[in-house]
């Protein structure tokens, strides 16, 4: 922990996280850990964590313990830049369920990066009742883009992937190596864990049961993948659309539609609440596929490589280049 406390104006970098799990990866990642703050606004019912990442100085909030959510994500970053006036920079960073299709492998342990295109701004918010009635997916209002500054960042760490790869995992077992204790939860789980299973499979309602119980390992039931060869990154890393809406996606036969229709990569309950009041780039790690098959097991992992990627993000900016960009709050007002 730095002894020296620096002032609320002093941070720069916005980081959101929704649980608890992601919180712990996100501080694991942190160069040091700062006191403080000294002041928080009357307004601002968040609790935070300080600190250091690269040059730049971030602070890191959770929503509240069980509150999910559009409006609860939208509370947390008002609140923030009430005591935190100078930040100009904001990350969205946590886990998400895939949505696996022909075009994109994705898998568990992967990531996702919101990444606009086709006239949306890499987040797409959709009416989850509306799509029960009428079985065509309603977008809810144009969420904004994130900051130049990310994207330009983006560009940066994907051609550097392309052509050496990434350090996730050395990163990861090198945090894992220094805190023993949260090896059984973060480390990544055995590769035969990562079952997909046909989008007609429903894991029976009201069963805990482990779906290698329930749900069976049978090839007649799994989609089959063949396995990542060495030369692929491992875990891959997903540009494109994230969509966002107040409940859990868990039915397949959805998200296939939403995947083929939308182009959706990944699943969440936070970032359309972000984008318009906080503009943001969203980085999730893939914990389950947005089906009925919950999968708790990779939850730790999809959080350490999610919380990785936005630490090799915030090292490729300088932080003259942040100091250029204006205040978030600035760009909310007007």
């Amino acid at each position: 922990m730095s002894q020296h406390i620096l002032q609320n104006g002093d941070y720069t970098v916005g980081w959101i996280c929704a649980i608890t799990t992601e919180l712990v990866a996100a501080q694991a990642f942190l160069d040091e850990r700062h006191e403080g703050p000294n002041y928080m606004s009357p307004k601002d019912d968040n609790i935070y964590t300080l600190g250091r990442i690269g040059r730049h100085n971030v602070v890191i909030a959770v929503l509240p313990h069980g509150e999910y959510g559009i409006a609860s994500a939208t509370s947390v970053a008002k609140d923030m830049l009430h005591s935190f006036p100078n930040i100009r920079i904001g990350l969205m960073v946590g886990i998400g369920g895939g949505a696996p299709s022909k075009k994109h492998d994705v898998r568990l342990g992967d990531v996702v990066v919101s990444d606009p295109g086709n006239g949306n701004g890499g987040v797409f918010q959709y009416d989850f009742g509306k799509t029960i009635q009428d079985k065509s997916f309603q977008a809810t209002g144009f969420l904004n883009k994130p900051p130049k500054v990310l994207l330009a960042a983006v560009s940066k760490l994907k051609a550097e992937y392309e052509a050496d790869g990434h350090q996730f995992d050395h990163a990861i077992n090198g945090i894992l190596e220094k805190k023993r204790k949260l090896r059984n939860k973060y480390k990544r789980p055995d590769p035969s864990t990562d079952r997909l299973y046909q989008s007609g499979v429903v894991h029976p309602e009201d069963n805990e049961a482990i779906c290698v119980k329930t749900c069976g390992d049978d090839k007649s039931t799994l989609v089959s993948r063949p396995e990542r060869t060495e030369e692929e990154d491992n875990p891959a890393i997903h540009y494109g659309l994230i969509a966002s809406a107040n409940q859990l996606m868990k039915d397949a036969l959805v998200r296939d539609k939403l995947a083929a229709e939308k182009n959706v990569l990944c699943f969440e309950m936070e970032a359309a609440g972000l984008m318009n009041n906080f503009p943001c780039l969203v980085i999730r790690g893939i914990c389950d596929y947005s089906d009925s098959h919950k999968n708790k097991e990779w939850q730790g992992y999809a959080a350490m490589v999610a919380a990785a990627y936005a630490k090799e993000l915030l090292c490729k900016i300088p932080p003259s280049r942040v100091e250029t960009e204006r205040k978030i709050s600035e760009v909310v007002s007007g």
